[in-house]
């Protein structure tokens, strides 16, 4: 790949993964503030991307696989989606804003499966190059969080219209992105778009153990991108959406030692620190505070990159590893929709009905609230430990 692709690709990532980082962290506060949200209002609201995810692997891979040019529909989809977010700016009732929402997931989510195809197409060796390009994406989710906090706009609609111009900026710069035409020649099937040919891995014992724990922990996930921006204002954090990206940062050094530790430690164990990891994450929330434990809050958010990476990240390569050739992608697509989707949209609703229920005219019990993902996170470690055996060396599935 030249170096000049490789820099187109690697600004469409950065500014892929700005727009998603510019709302979607402080969703929560924007709708507790400008709309009176409930917490089941907001948990429902970031229900939409869930449903979006278990949706966008059918429009990616029955249509635009094999009907369009990748680039051009992204910088469609983009354009479309800046328009939205404008429009989610100026709502001021909750109803009309879900559905807004909900038609921009739509439009967004499909997205990163057509990044990642214009990227893999111009690359000669995806899977030292990848990682590169896609870290961008990562560093334009800290830069979103920066901004916030640089142009004060956290309390305010601007999120949304500082995501919405840069929406449209990329929609118009997909246009100039490598051709990446169609290549699918056969249609695809929902029974593999779902990804039910990698259903051959429940045969294996200690995989269904981990791909019932995945589903799970996506509700203590779901805790923590719906309301630990909303939690953090109101504990009188300044400038919370800035001091949330420690956690991406956290991310994007964890990542890297997950090669080194994967076969040296065992993915048993890789697994068992990354759940751990949630259930500190919410002790230092439910007993940290903006005076003498104000180091809680902010371990809590650091704490992101070993609870995500060492579960998910893990967990995909862990997927990888079990499958064999023939049903390598329809595992990496099933693992994606019960989690990202399933689990988080059980999630999302979870975490909904659970702050609504410890709030009255929204003054919230955060301290109730966080220890029920703790509780979750606490079930789903000791089941794990007790019923999973995977062997340090991994058996691929048959």
């Amino acid at each position: 790949m030249k170096i000049k692709t490789g820099i187109v690709l690697s600004i469409m990532m950065f500014l892929q993964y700005y727009v998603w980082g510019s709302w979607y962290v402080t969703m929560g506060t924007f709708m507790t503030e400008h709309l009176g949200s409930t917490g089941l209002q907001i948990g429902a609201a970031y229900s939409a991307l869930a449903i979006a995810t278990m949706i966008s692997p059918f429009f990616v891979g029955m249509v635009a696989d094999r009907y369009f040019a990748a680039q051009k529909l992204m910088g469609l989809l983009h354009i479309a989606g800046g328009i939205l977010l404008f429009i989610a700016s100026k709502l001021t009732s909750n109803a009309p804003f879900y559905w807004v929402i909900l038609l921009y997931s739509l439009v967004y989510m499909p997205t990163i499966a057509l990044s990642n195809s214009v990227a893999f197409r111009q690359m000669s060796d995806p899977g030292k190059q990848f990682p590169v390009i896609r870290v961008f994406g990562t560093i334009g989710w800290v830069v979103a969080g920066f901004m916030i906090g640089v142009l004060a706009i956290e309390h305010t609609p601007g999120t949304f219209w500082m995501a919405s111009v840069v929406s449209l900026a990329l929609g118009l710069y997909s246009f100039f992105l490598p051709d990446t035409p169609p290549l699918a020649k056969t249609p695809s099937t929902a029974k593999s778009i779902i990804g039910i040919d990698a259903f051959i891995l429940f045969r294996d014992k200690p995989y269904l153990i981990f791909f019932i724990a995945a589903i799970f922990v996506c509700i203590p996930l779901s805790f923590y991108f719906g309301f630990a921006n909303l939690y953090l204002n109101q504990s009188g954090m300044a400038n919370a959406a800035g001091k949330m990206v420690m956690g991406q940062i956290s991310e994007a050094l964890f990542i890297l030692a997950i090669p080194f530790l994967f076969n040296r430690i065992g993915v048993k164990n890789m697994l068992i620190i990354g759940m751990s990891a949630w259930l500190l994450r919410y002790l230092c929330f439910a007993f940290g505070n903006m005076g003498p434990n104000a180091w809680m809050l902010y371990a809590g958010i650091i704490l992101h990159g070993v609870c995500y990476d060492f579960f998910f990240v893990t967990g995909y390569m862990y997927t990888e590893k079990k499958s064999n050739e023939r049903i390598k992608s329809a595992a990496q697509g099933l693992f994606t929709f019960v989690t990202y989707g399933l689990g988080m949209f059980i999630g999302t609703w979870v975490s909904g009905f659970v702050t609504s229920y410890y709030s009255a005219g929204q003054v919230y019990q955060w301290q109730k609230i966080w220890f029920v993902p703790a509780y979750i996170a606490t079930a789903v470690l000791i089941c794990f430990i007790f019923f999973f055996k995977e062997k340090r060396e991994i058996e691929i599935v048959k």
